[in-house]
């Protein structure tokens, strides 16, 4: 999967090249300050960055010069969105090494038609279409050689995201932890039934087998948005991460494979909400100490949303809001939830 950075101080922009390039199956992270992106790059190396011309404080095409003087990150493919009034500053741009420029306002097409070409000049592609993805945060979904893939029984998708959790099991861990209101032969019976199932969605080699353990084949190795969310919570809680990071990452979590009920997936939902928690807890720190305090507001909130007794929360959501005058500071303190209401 592709993965793109785009710099926009026009968050309505932002949002629209991030939902139209998701939606194509790329990887995408946003910016709102080339200051803040050059921050993300440290632990962010895209394989595309797409950046406006103007901006307050430090200009696209300032932004282009400092990644190119940088020894790391002087390939990166980069294009700029521009206005016709800043095409003077497109040929400046590209003579400081931008690759490509896309002018505004675009379309959808307009857009990952550009991308698509820029990427293949670059020698990459969609991972989708020669290997495979599982999303299971808000989701329940693979993708494999680019589609979708159709699964044959809803447990035998289950099945799978056990596998991936799980790396390598026997049968009765397994139909344990699918079927556990089934007596042992019935849950066995009921494991090797799913088992050939998921076969049959993916292909007869996905699960390998051996001394009664079963396991992925090597060869599928997809990438796990959960393992990806983990890994980039450890370097959250590491200091690794700035701001505008935490704030993307955050956004990435969600319910643990919905629809479906087993003690093994509501074990990794307890686990997913407690870096959740965590990472919310560092982005609210964060955005104080940057003296963001209505961002620090809103990440106690999402916080109290899943947790709505914590104390620390709740003291910092008041402080948040009594700093910026909100009077809403005094329903917060008085532990009073109004969640219908942005705070926007």
């Amino acid at each position: 999967m592709p993965r793109i950075l785009v710099v926009d101080d026009d968050s309505a922009i932002l949002k629209l090249v991030s939902v139209i390039l998701s939606r194509a199956g790329h990887e995408v992270r946003t910016s709102t300050h080339p200051v803040e992106a050059l921050d993300l790059l440290k632990v962010f190396t895209p394989d595309l960055v797409i950046s406006d011309v103007v901006m307050p404080y430090m200009t696209g095409l300032e932004f282009l010069e400092k990644l190119r003087a940088h020894e790391q990150l002087s390939a990166i493919p980069f294009m700029l969105l521009s206005s016709h009034a800043e095409r003077g500053d497109v040929r400046r741009g590209m003579n400081l090494g931008a690759d490509d420029y896309l002018p505004k306002p675009f379309t959808p097409q307009d857009l990952t038609t550009a991308i698509d070409a820029r990427l293949r000049r670059a020698g990459l592609t969609l991972q989708g279409e020669s290997g495979m993805q599982a999303k299971g945060l808000g989701t329940a979904q693979v993708m494999w050689q680019g589609s979708a893939v159709s699964w044959v029984s809803r447990k035998a998708l289950e099945l799978f995201f056990y596998l991936l959790e799980h790396k390598e099991v026997t049968s009765w861990e397994a139909a344990e932890a699918l079927w556990p209101e089934k007596d042992e032969a019935r849950a066995s019976s009921l494991f090797h039934t799913t088992l050939h199932r998921l076969r049959r969605s993916l292909s007869n080699e996905a699960v390998v087998s051996a001394n009664r353990r079963y396991a992925l084949a090597s060869d599928l190795n997809p990438e796990y948005d959960v393992q990806r969310f983990e890994l980039l919570a450890a370097q959250a809680e590491q200091g690794s991460l700035g701001l505008e990071e935490l704030r993307e990452l955050v956004t990435q979590y969600g319910h643990f494979l919905p629809g479906t009920d087993s003690p093994w997936a509501d074990d990794v939902r307890s686990r997913l909400e407690q870096k959740q928690l965590s990472l919310l807890g560092v982005a609210a720190r964060a955005a104080t100490e940057a003296g963001r305090d209505r961002d620090a507001a809103q990440f106690h909130q999402r916080a109290l949303a899943l947790d709505p007794m914590s104390e620390l929360d709740w003291q910092g959501l008041a402080r948040a809001l009594d700093t910026i005058g909100d009077p809403r500071a005094r329903l917060a303190a008085q532990r009073e939830a109004w969640w219908a209401v942005d705070l926007d």
